[in-house]
C-alpha cells in the first residue's frame, strides 16, 4: 500500500477520502466467498481493498482478490457505489478515513484459494441465508443489495 502509506506519513491520522473496491464471488452452489480478516481481527467481509495510483476500480477488485486468495476473476458486474457518512472508518491505529467503495460480483473465476497470511485468517463460501454474525456492516449491506437485484 505505497500510496496510502506515503499519504499517512504526510498527514498523520487526519481523515482522508479513499476509493476502494470489493468483490462478491458466487460459486456454482450459490454460496458467497467471505474473508475472515486479520484487521479488524476475526471480522468477516468481502475480499477487496483500496486503490493505488493509476488503477481503475476494476483493477483494484482484481488485484486485491488475486493478492488475498490467488484467484483470478473474469467478468465483473457492478452491484453499486457506496459513499457518505456511514462509510467512515477509524482504524485500530487511529487512522481516519471515508471510503467510496465500488462493489462488484462475479461467478467467473479460476484458481484455488491460497490464503495470504498477512491480511487473512481464512476464506469460506457461505450460503446467503447463513452468513457469519461478526461481519463488516457495509459488506453485509452490499450482499443484501446483490441478493435483491
Amino acid at each position: 500500500m505505497g500510496y496510502i502509506k506515503e499519504l499517512r506519513e504526510l498527514v498523520g491520522n487526519r481523515p482522508l477520502i479513499f476509493v476502494g473496491a470489493v468483490i462478491l464471488l458466487e460459486n456454482n452452489d450459490g454460496k458467497l466467498l467471505l474473508q475472515q480478516r486479520k484487521f479488524p481481527h476475526g471480522v468477516w467481509g468481502l475480499p477487496g481493498g483500496l486503490m493505488e495510483l493509476g488503477e481503475s476500480t476494476e483493477d483494484v477488485a482484481r488485484r486485491e482478490l488475486k493478492e488475498e486468495t490467488s484467484l483470478e476473476v473474469g467478468t465483473l458486474n457492478l452491484i453499486n457505489v457506496y459513499s457518505g457518512p456511514d462509510q467512515y472508518i477509524k482504524a485500530e491505529n487511529g487512522d481516519e478515513f471515508y471510503v467510496v467503495t465500488i462493489s462488484y460480483y462475479s461467478n467467473d473465476y479460476t484458481g484455488a484459494i491460497k490464503v495470504d497470511p498477512e491480511e487473512s485468517i481464512q476464506f469460506n463460501f457461505f450460503s446467503p441465508e447463513q452468513l457469519p454474525d461478526h461481519m463488516v456492516g457495509s459488506h453485509r449491506m452490499m450482499i443484501k443489495d446483490y441478493l435483491t437485484k
